[in-house]
């Protein structure tokens, strides 16, 4: 049967800091969970019901041995995970300095091996099949995963929802200055674009939400969502139809899972056939959920969280 979700991208190994506040000199102690942004997209969708698979690859290491393994206890399929001898299985340190500060350091060199993904390796049926296909920014940021990511998206054609997660990291890009050019060609396929205002500005070259969002539109989405942190989250689609969704009031321990779990939810609601305002609140609750917790994968909600969530802050629908 066809995947309910299908995402393709970044998988590895999160290493977080049990001790909060203090810089990773002087960490003695972390903890070691799955991580990669649409991995962990695809977690999030499980946790809902929603049948899930992951295109990436990892290394022929421990590490890739250890996220295979918590894929499958996440109830995430994992067929689609390759094998790449370019690189270890990709680790990724933090510092955590709530509420609003979270450095991020990738090992990721010389190449990640899920930006070894080739466009012949596809099962292009299976991405065409899917109700859901979401891929990211970095994706396009390196041959040979930029060709692969592009064939998924012109193979799948708009068949079902096709989601861009904007995902800017320029730390990725050999010339940042690139990005717009694929960034645009990625938009001509896809039917919802999802993003902060920095992502925002990078696929667009507009940082207004509204004016984003309308850029967004224009490129040739059906739905466009901006992000705006403590502004909460702006949503627009082809219809004319306008949602501007307030934050949840959250005591942030780690931000760093909360679009992924924003991710997730997404998809879960538009799967479910909810309205732009129903969808975007489920999923703006959850990522306030994970912000409260420490890791990313683990902290996925339930959608009785979600909604117990939302039940407690009225104003946030």
């Amino acid at each position: 049967m066809p995947f309910e979700v299908l995402t393709m991208g970044r998988m590895g190994v999160d290493v977080y800091p049990l001790q909060t506040g203090i810089g990773l000199a002087d960490v003695t102690s972390f903890g070691k969970y799955l991580g990669g942004s649409p991995t962990n997209v695809a977690v999030a969708a499980a946790r809902y019901g929603r049948t899930a698979a992951v295109i990436t690859k990892t290394g022929r290491d421990p590490f890739g041995d250890f996220v295979r393994s918590a894929l499958e206890g996440y109830g995430v399929d994992g067929s689609f995970i390759g094998t790449s001898d370019i690189a270890p299985t990709p680790v990724t340190f933090c510092e955590i300095f709530p509420p609003d500060d979270f450095p991020l350091y990738f090992y990721r060199l010389p190449k990640a091996p899920d930006l070894d993904i080739r466009p012949e390796e596809l099962d292009l049926d299976a991405v065409r099949d899917a109700a859901v296909f979401w891929m990211t920014g970095t994706g396009l940021s390196e041959e040979p995963s930029r060709s692969a990511t592009l064939a998924a998206l012109a193979h799948r054609a708009k068949a079902g929802t096709t989601v861009f997660d904007l995902d800017w990291r320029p730390m990725f890009w050999a010339d940042p200055a690139e990005a717009r050019t694929y960034y645009a060609e990625a938009l001509h396929h896809t039917t919802v674009a999802v993003g902060n205002l920095d992502e925002c500005e990078v696929a667009t070259g507009e940082r207004e939400p509204y004016a984003a969002a309308e850029a967004l539109l224009a490129a040739g989405v059906q739905l466009a969502v901006v992000k705006q942190g403590p502004k909460g989250v702006l949503a627009m689609d082809q219809d004319g139809s306008t949602a501007e969704i307030p934050p949840v009031p959250v005591d942030v321990v780690n931000g760093l899972g909360a679009g992924d779990a924003f991710g997730g939810a997404l998809c879960h609601g538009l799967l479910s056939g909810w309205d732009v305002r129903r969808t975007v609140s489920f999923a703006n609750a959850a990522g306030a959920i994970v912000a409260g917790r420490l890791s990313c994968s683990d902290a996925m909600p339930t959608e009785s969280e979600v909604n117990a969530k939302l039940d407690e802050v009225p104003s946030a629908v």
